[in-house]
Order: structure tokens, then C-alpha cells, then sequence
């Protein structure tokens, strides 16, 4: 393909340049040949007319207007091949982990979404060693779905520990905005457990460009999507796409394009849906499941806001804890019928426990509660919280699923858990059967 260079720039801006050109596509790259030879990357984001606006990759620091612009006819491409499992890439896909580079074909970043006609409906489980996510909000295999949490809350050890524990044939990790220490920390987790060779990651540390901050949950899809239609069940960790989204809204206002809510662009929904909607379980291939950190002040935020419009529920993470009544995940319906015969019942009734309990919480602050069965309900809910609530203990689902017995068992007699008589009888803990829990009722 013949490539068309021109040799004057119009504008320049932070990041963004401005040029008359024929014939350009959008999202097309371009390289920016400086007079000394040297060349960085650039690409088309917005057309008006002859008009063409191009974001420069690594910043607008250097460029005059005697550089020039040579315009490659194709979009971002990123290397797709085998032997990218165990490597860490950057934000424009190439090695940063010391490794040789990657001979590979080339395939398509930010392309569509796969069609609707071969995507089937959600109904396999995603094991991830966590008992708030697995017993009470199960994983499904191409769901999307946020961690919603305050900056300083522990959600990239949580997506680390996830890594490790999944049952996912292949791990992406998409970090945007991280810090070393966090980059070194998702390395040193997956290294140690030894899951690197089934684990991708793209990086983008926040002293690199917000070009490529923006590129990493493209180019972390784009390669998900690959692997599964090969079959492969892939799971893409991304953080965090507030982070992302602020991105967007710095090159918005570079381009002075009109703010919407709190100076986001008016098309935030749309830019995270394009990425949200590549979770996709493939008629006779494999999927994509996507679970983004969003961080947050509070849900009315413009990025919590809408990602909450386009996923199918969201985990809350407070005070180090996965929060049992701020999370939902909307598809866990389509599988806790089919893990283990008590899921749904158990989790059913420790969640109606539980809720008492927090009833009990708000009374007592009102005045003493001194009945028993209350007192076994306070009990109850330390118990829940310690066993049952730390996103960082790693159990099997059938385990998770004894301990809730167990709990139950500790601090209650059968006949006040609301379960079927066949269900205890089939799992009811023999050791603890009828032993409650003695309370001071004096306390």
C-alpha cells in the first residue's frame, strides 16, 4: 500500500497535532518523521473534511511544524501468537520484560464486537477462589462485570489473587495508570504461583504516555478475542478504567471538544461500552469475561454511573472487604443451580441471616439486645465477616460451601436457618449437629 507523506503540520497541542491530508481513514496510524530521522507513532482520532486530528504516542514534546506526517493506510495493529503467554508488553504492544521480540501476524486493535448471532447465553462458571464472589456471587463465563471501589482499597492484590486461582484457560492483565510498585507486585504474584504461562499482561506505569494508557484495553482485548475464537476461555483483569476514562477526558479537552458531566466527553458511555462489549461466550469457540476495577467516590460519579448501565452488576469493595448486599453479580442465576445441590439454598438463607443481623446492629445502637437468638445473630455476623468476607483467603467452592455449614451449625440450630429438612439432613455438620454457640446474655 502506497503511503501518503506530507510535510506540514498545522498545530500542535500537548499531544495532539493538526494537518490537511486527502484520503484519511479514522483510527488510521501515522508516523511523525522528526528532520533528524527519528520517528514516533501517531494516530487519526477525529476527521473534518480535509481536517485531520492525530494523537502522538509518547506526548507532543519535540515536534515542530517542519516535521512530517506519513499516513500508513491501516489501523492499530497489535502481534498475536502462542508465544505471548508468560510475556509483559507495553501500551503499543511491544516486549518490555527483557525478552526477545515477538515474531507473530498481526491482527486488528479495536476492531467490532463479535456478532450477536454467535454469542450464546451465559451458563458456565468462573471459579476464583473467593468465597464472596464464588458462593454468593458467582462468575460466568463471558459476563462483564466492575469491582467498584475508593482509591486505596486493595482491588489489585484481589485481581493479582484472582489471576492465580482461576479456572480460565488464559489470564490478560490490562493495567492503565499503574504504579511500579503495582506492576511489580501483579508480576512477583503471578510469578510466584506459578501462572505466568498462561498469563499476558500489557502495562502502562503512569510515567508512560496517555496514548498508551488508552491502548491497553484494546490491545488486552484484541488478543483475548483471538485466543478465544481459537477456543480458549480467556479472563481480562483490567485497571483501572477510571483511570482510562480520565484519559479520554484529558484528550477531549485537548481537542476542546464540549464537556459533558464533570468534563467527561458525551460519548464515555459509548467508549466503555465498545470495551465491555467484547465479553462474549463464541458459538463453537471459546469466550471472553472481562472484570474492570472502576474507582470511585461515590456511584454517581460519570464513570461508576454509566459502567453500571452497560455491565451486569458489579462487585463493592469497602474497607478491604467484598460487601455481601453492594455486590451483585445478574448472571449468577444461570449457574449456582448447577455447582453443588445446596449453593443457592445456603447462600439464600446465610444472606437472609445476615441481614438480620445488620438489624440487630442498627437496634442495638438504639438500646440493648439481650435475647438469645439476637445475640447468636451478632455472633453470627463476626463470623461471617472473619470467614467468610476476606477476599484474600482462597478456598475450592465445595470448601466454601462446608464452612457456610459450619458457620450455620456454630451459631444456630437447624430448625432456625430456614433449609429444607432434606438438605440438612444431606449436609448438616455431624460434629456440630444441635451444639449452638453458648452466648452471654449479659453482654
Amino acid at each position: 500500500m502506497l503511503k501518503r507523506t506530507y510535510e506540514h503540520i498545522d498545530s500542535i497541542g500537548r499531544a495532539i497535532l493538526s494537518i490537511r491530508a486527502k484520503g484519511v481513514h479514522n483510527k488510521e496510524m501515522a508516523e511523525v518523521i522528526y528532520p533528524n530521522g527519528q520517528k514516533a507513532l501517531a494516530q487519526v482520532i477525529a476527521l473534518d473534511g480535509e481536517k485531520v486530528t492525530l494523537q502522538l504516542f509518547g506526548g507532543g514534546y519535540g515536534v515542530s511544524t517542519d516535521c512530517k506526517i506519513r499516513f500508513m493506510g491501516k489501523p492499530i495493529e497489535v502481534g498475536f501468537s502462542e508465544e505471548m503467554l508468560g510475556r509483559i508488553y507495553s501500551g503499543t504492544g511491544q516486549p518490555i520484560d527483557g525478552g526477545p521480540e515477538l515474531l507473530a501476524d498481526m491482527i486488528r486493535v479495536a476492531g467490532p464486537s463479535i456478532n450477536p448471532v454467535k454469542r450464546l447465553i451465559p451458563k458456565e462458571m468462573i471459579r476464583t477462589g473467593v468465597p464472596m464472589i464464588d458462593v454468593f456471587n458467582s462468575l460466568v463465563r463471558s459476563q462483564k462485570i466492575p469491582i467498584f471501589a475508593k482509591a486505596g482499597e486493595p482491588y489489585n492484590r484481589l485481581l493479582a489473587n484472582i489471576a492465580t486461582q482461576t479456572d480460565a484457560d488464559i489470564i490478560i492483565i490490562g493495567g492503565v495508570g499503574l504504579k511500579f510498585d503495582e506492576f511489580h507486585y501483579f508480576r512477583d504474584r503471578v510469578e510466584e504461583a506459578g501462572s505466568m504461562n498462561k498469563t499476558i499482561m500489557f502495562v502502562h506505569t503512569h510515567r508512560d504516555s496517555i496514548v498508551e494508557g488508552l491502548l491497553v484495553p484494546d490491545l488486552a482485548l484484541a488478543v483475548g478475542e483471538k485466543f478465544a475464537l481459537q477456543g480458549k476461555n480467556v479472563f481480562v483483569l483490567l485497571s483501572d478504567m477510571t483511570q482510562w476514562s480520565d484519559y479520554l477526558r484529558q484528550i477531549a479537552n485537548a481537542q476542546d471538544q464540549i464537556p459533558a458531566n464533570q468534563g467527561y466527553p458525551g460519548d464515555l458511555y459509548s467508549q466503555l461500552a465498545n470495551r465491555y462489549e467484547k465479553a462474549a461466550d463464541i458459538d463453537g469457540a471459546g469466550s471472553v469475561t472481562i472484570l474492570g476495577v472502576t474507582t470511585m467516590d461515590d456511584v454517581t460519579h460519570p464513570v461508576p454511573d454509566n459502567t453500571g448501565y452497560i455491565t451486569e452488576g458489579q462487585f463493592f469493595m469497602k474497607d478491604g472487604y467484598l460487601e455481601l448486599f453492594g455486590s451483585l453479580s445478574r448472571l449468577k442465576q444461570q449457574v449456582n443451580n448447577r455447582t453443588r445441590s445446596d449453593h443457592r439454598s445456603i447462600m439464600n438463607a446465610m444472606a437472609r441471616l445476615f441481614s438480620e443481623a445488620e438489624e440487630r446492629v442498627k437496634a442495638k445502637k438504639f438500646g440493648s439486645v439481650k435475647d438469645d437468638y439476637s445475640l447468636r445473630l451478632l455472633k453470627y455476623r463476626e463470623t461471617f465477616q472473619r470467614e467468610l468476607m476476606d477476599p484474600f483467603r482462597f478456598l475450592e467452592l465445595e470448601d466454601a460451601l462446608d464452612l457456610c455449614w459450619e458457620v450455620l451449625a456454630h451459631h444456630f440450630k437447624p430448625e432456625e436457618v430456614g433449609l429444607s429438612s432434606k438438605l440438612i439432613q444431606e449436609y448438616w455438620p455431624e460434629d456440630n449437629a444441635f451444639k449452638i454457640l453458648k452466648v452471654d446474655t449479659h453482654e
